[in-house]
C-alpha cells in the first residue's frame, strides 16, 4: 500500500468533526455587537458597571481593596524590644561558646549562671551588664570580630596617635564599630600581615611562646648575604645565648642576593632583625607575607579584609 493510499484509508476510518461556517468580524464590528448587547441588558433593568460606562461599582476584594477588620482588644501594638536586653542563648553564641541551638541545651542542663544563680529557662533575657558564666568561666557578650590588615610602612601598631604618627588601627576604622586590638606587635617600618580582633582568648593563645606560629618573611638586606652566613642561619644561630632555629631560609629565586625568604616559628621579639644584626647585616625591608596560615593573597598593601569562617576555625584549633 502506498503512502497516499494509507492516508486516504486513515481519513475514511477516523470520523473528523465538521464545523459550522463562521464569519470573521472586524474589531469594530465586534465592539458594536457588544455595545448593542449591553444596551439590551440595560433596557432589561440590569445596571452597567463603571467599566461599562455606568455609575454602578461592583465590590472588589482584590489586593488593597479588602475590607479592614477593626483591631480587637485595646488596640495597642506590641511594645518594642528593649535594646539593653539580649537572649541568653545569643549571649553565649556571641561569646564564642557555641551556637544558639547548642546554647539552649547548655542552658537547660544548668551549665549557665546569671549573677551567680543557675538559669534553665528557655528564652531568658539578660542585660549586657549582668555577670554570665559558663562552667564558672566569665563570658564576654560582644560579637567577636577578626580583621586582617596588610600594613604599610610608617604605620605604628599602638592604639593612640603619638607624636603625629599614623596608626594601623586607623586603616581599619571602617571595618567595625567594635574596639579591636592587634595580635602582637609590629615595628613601624615592618610591613605585611597584622591581625586585629576583640577575641581576648585567641589573642592570648597566639601570643603564647609555647604556640610558635608559622611566619614567612620577605627580607631585603643592605648587602648580599654570604653563603657561609646563610648556612649558619640554617644550622641554628645563637642570639642572646639562645639558639634560634628556623624552618627554612634561602635566597629569593631570580632576585639579588640581598633578597631573602625565611620561615620561622619563634615568637621572640624582633627575632628576625636580631638574627641578621648578629651577622652584621641591616634589614632594609621586612615584609610578613604569611602569619598563622593567613596569607596576603588578593590583599593589597594598606587594605584589610574579614577572616573567613574556615580561617577562624583554623585559628581556634591552636591550643
Amino acid at each position: 500500500m502506498t503512502i497516499n493510499s494509507q492516508v486516504d484509508w486513515l481519513f475514511k476510518r477516523i470520523p473528523f468533526p465538521t464545523f459550522a461556517k463562521t464569519e470573521i468580524m472586524s474589531r469594530s464590528e465586534s465592539n458594536k455587537g457588544n455595545k448593542s448587547s449591553n444596551r439590551s441588558k440595560k433596557d432589561g433593568g440590569q445596571k452597567e458597571s463603571g467599566r461599562q460606562g455606568g455609575d454602578f461599582r461592583k465590590k472588589s476584594f482584590s489586593r488593597g481593596n479588602a475590607p479592614i477588620n477593626p483591631i480587637k482588644g485595646n488596640g495597642n501594638s506590641q511594645s518594642p524590644s528593649n535594646p539593653d536586653l539580649i537572649r541568653l542563648n545569643k549571649y553565649l553564641s556571641n561569646s564564642g561558646v557555641c551556637s544558639r541551638r547548642e546554647a539552649d541545651v547548655l542552658i537547660t542542663a544548668g551549665s549557665v549562671t546569671v549573677n551567680g544563680k543557675p538559669v534553665t529557662e528557655m528564652g531568658h533575657k539578660v542585660k549586657r551588664t549582668d555577670e554570665v558564666r559558663f562552667d564558672g568561666r566569665l563570658l564576654n557578650p560582644a560579637k567577636r570580630e577578626y580583621v586582617l590588615l596588610n600594613k604599610p610602612k610608617d604605620f605604628t601598631t599602638t592604639a593612640r596617635n603619638e607624636h603625629g604618627n599614623r596608626t594601623a588601627i586607623g586603616l581599619i576604622s571602617k571595618a567595625t564599630k567594635v574596639e579591636l586590638k592587634p595580635v602582637g606587635k609590629m615595628d613601624k617600618n615592618t610591613t605585611g600581615l597584622l591581625l586585629f580582633t576583640n577575641d581576648g582568648e585567641l589573642t592570648k593563645r597566639l601570643n603564647s611562646p609555647k604556640n610558635g606560629l608559622r611566619k614567612i618573611f620577605h627580607i631585603e638586606l643592605n648587602k648580599p648575604l654570604r653563603s657561609a652566613d646563610l648556612k649558619k642561619i640554617q644550622k641554628g644561630l645563637t642570639v642572646d645565648q639562645k639558639v634560634v632555629k628556623v624552618q627554612d631560609v634561602s635566597f629569593v629565586e631570580d632576585a639579588p642576593k640581598t633578597q631573602i625568604g625565611m620561615e620561622i616559628y619563634s615568637s621572640r621579639s624582633k627575632i628576625v632583625t636580631r638574627i641578621f644584626q648578629t651577622l652584621e647585616y641591616e634589614i632594609v625591608k621586612l615584609d610578613r607575607v604569611v602569619y598563622a596560615g593567613l596569607t596576603k593573597k588578593d590583599l593589597p598593601r594598606g587594605h584589610w579584609r574579614y577572616l573567613t569562617e574556615q580561617e577562624i576555625v583554623n585559628l581556634g584549633m591552636i591550643n
